[in-house]
């Protein structure tokens, strides 16, 4: 109805509208000048032009409808879900019912896929890999898409095991568990707690399936604990070429130490078995210090605390120090009192929002200024978002914001205690991109001290180059790993790796504001890989890695994997287990692509 309205008006106004001469300006005619109005008579059985001028005028009044027309269409309001771009011929087609949106977490990579499946079992999910390979549809491995890189996604087609997420077996005497790959962590946790066992360490949050945080090579902390895919002992895989596979140390240990971190390309992880540990009550210490006095301490912190984790803050010299260790049989938990409540750790970062509030009125979110009871409700993470939104790209806004962060975790030192698996979580706050690197760190009983020589030139380049670096630069530590595909990987027992990680955070949803700080961000990120990253020997995260564009750089990226990681060797069991490819996406393929070896 609209439509045939708007046509009807523009018809009138061309009744009363005689004689005009146009240009074409895109995909509009616009008038240059208005000519007066001559009325002439309308004949019933009107005669060819008289001239020229008549048929560019008819031909003038038809392209304008047609104009009319295309704006009439563009200008239409559709309803919210008519998003997508691509499904039908125009612009701003409907959103078809079968094509499923899917984004990591942070929102910073999303597909559109006709292809979502989710299997309820083994058997499901092995036909599906046979259905696939046989037609060679792709249908990539994806988890809970906490991957901050998005590495589980492909618009051409996707499995997800959110509903295989059953604890198969528990073997109390050897403190084992199986279970589908698709159980989430939390709820693993919380199903086996009742035998008295637990995971040996955790990652930052307990929202990863299994499979996934296995597949990626996450980790937690503890300079004596190794990244999160040692614990696997035994794993079955469904793959394309050789079906449903199970693998261990001791069945096919080479393909094992390959697949244990295979980054979804080798088959899709349907069973895994985990070496567990009994379940302690931990003490958490959180303590402020700076680097003069860390690097005094450093070994001792390494080797004398099961968890250690230190949290930079940019612009200040402020390094806040977590530690967790078992309660002590002897001396039993801390009578530690705080110094301070946590109402007055918060007061101060409270203090600056309403300060920011009054400088940025008029910059304010669509919902308006929130009174005193909203602001006194909010989390520390939470009002750090909300203040970083405010200028997210000032510096000077965002030193504010450090060094209120600083002083709440001053007022905020001293003893929490609980089990592992509520202490040794972390709110890592809102959207954000992150860039974390693994190095090694020489030995627990000699520690090299690059670690904190690599702190200290991220903190100097920082501060150089005017960086708007948010806290914090959060440093971890692990022990080896002996999968191949890790990070961490080393053949000798005692060497151990420090992980860091530098992020800015996405606070708005604001596209245009969140283009500016991604393009900051990656400035950000390119300088410490420029800077640091051959020298100190530090490869990224592979839930955390990004494709470069650029070609070199591209180039250089692969050149640099092949040096660290055995990609022949992937590549070789990739081409034998997934021949066609169907689990493979953008990502694997630029970063390994095929050899002619191969």
């Amino acid at each position: 109805m609209l439509r045939s309205l708007t046509s009807k008006r523009s018809l009138q106004s061309l009744l009363h509208h005689h004689h005009r001469r146009f240009r074409h300006n895109s995909q509009f005619l616009i008038p240059l000048y208005p000519t007066p109005f001559n009325p002439r008579p309308f004949s019933s059985a009107p005669g060819p032009p008289s001239s020229d001028a008549e048929l560019r005028k008819y031909i003038g009044y038809t392209l304008l409808l047609l104009g009319c027309g295309v704006a009439t269409y563009y200008s239409f309001p559709f309803p919210e879900n008519a998003k997508d771009k691509k499904a039908q011929l125009f612009r701003y087609a409907p959103l078809p019912d079968d094509l499923h949106t899917v984004s990591n977490w942070s929102g910073t990579h999303e597909v559109r896929t006709r292809t979502f499946l989710q299997p309820e079992s083994i058997e499901e999910l092995e036909g599906i890999v046979k259905e696939a390979n046989a037609k060679k549809n792709k249908i990539r491995p994806v988890g809970s898409g906490l991957s901050p890189n998005g590495i589980g996604l492909t618009r051409a087609g996707m499995v997800n095991l959110a509903l295989m997420d059953k604890v198969l077996s528990v073997d109390t005497e050897n403190k084992r568990v199986t279970v589908q790959a698709g159980i989430r962590v939390q709820q693993l946790v919380d199903a086996i707690k009742e035998y008295g066992i637990t995971l040996q360490n955790f990652a930052s949050i307990r929202e990863q399936q299994i499979g996934g945080i296995v597949q990626v090579g996450a980790h937690g902390t503890g300079a004596r604990l190794p990244p999160i895919d040692e614990q696997v002992i035994s794993m079955k895989l469904v793959t394309p070429a050789k079906g449903t596979i199970e693998i261990s140390k001791e069945k096919d240990p080479e393909l094992f130490y390959l697949a244990r971190c295979g980054l979804g390309g080798l088959g899709v992880v349907a069973e895994v078995t985990l070496q567990c540990v009994e379940r302690q009550e931990l003490v958490e210490h959180t303590f402020l210090s700076n680097l003069k006095d860390i690097k005094k301490n450093h070994k001792k912190f390494l080797s004398g605390n099961k968890h250690v984790k230190y949290l930079h803050i940019p612009y200040t010299d402020a390094v806040v120090v977590v530690t967790c260790n078992p309660i002590s049989k002897l001396l039993g938990p801390p009578k530690h009192k705080p110094k301070y409540t946590t109402e007055e750790a918060l007061q101060h970062v409270r203090d600056l929002y309403r300060e920011s509030l009054k400088k940025y009125r008029g910059q304010v979110t669509d919902s308006g200024s929130p009174d005193e009871s909203e602001i006194d409700e909010l989390s520390f993470t939470e009002l750090r978002d909300k203040l970083l939104a405010m200028d997210p790209l000032n510096k000077e806004h965002v030193i504010k914001v450090n060094k209120a962060e600083a002083e709440f975790w001053r007022k905020s030192e001293g003893y929490r205690v609980g089990w592992s698996d509520e202490i040794l979580g972390f709110d890592c706050g809102g959207h954000q991109w992150v860039s974390e690197t693994c190095f090694p760190a020489g030995t627990l009983s000699k520690p090299s001290m690059k670690d904190l020589e690599y702190i200290e030139e991220v903190m100097q380049l920082i501060e150089k180059e005017s960086v708007p670096a948010p806290a914090p630069i959060e440093q971890r530590w692990t022990a080896c790993s002996k999968s191949r595909m890790s990070p961490a990987y080393s053949s000798a027992d005692d060497d151990i790796f420090s992980w860091v990680g530098i992020i800015m955070y996405l606070p708005t949803m604001d596209a245009r504001q969140r283009r500016q700080i991604t393009e900051e961000f990656f400035h950000y990120r390119h300088m410490t890989q420029a800077q640091l990253w051959d020298h100190y020997s530090a490869f990224e995260h592979w839930a955390k890695i990004e494709v470069p564009k650029d070609k070199e750089e591209l180039a250089a990226l692969q050149a640099r994997l092949k040096k660290k990681f055995p990609v022949d060797a992937y590549n070789q069991a990739r081409k034998e287990l997934d021949p066609n490819c169907i689990l493979s996406n953008n990502m694997l393929e630029k970063l390994f692509p095929f050899s002619e070896a191969v």
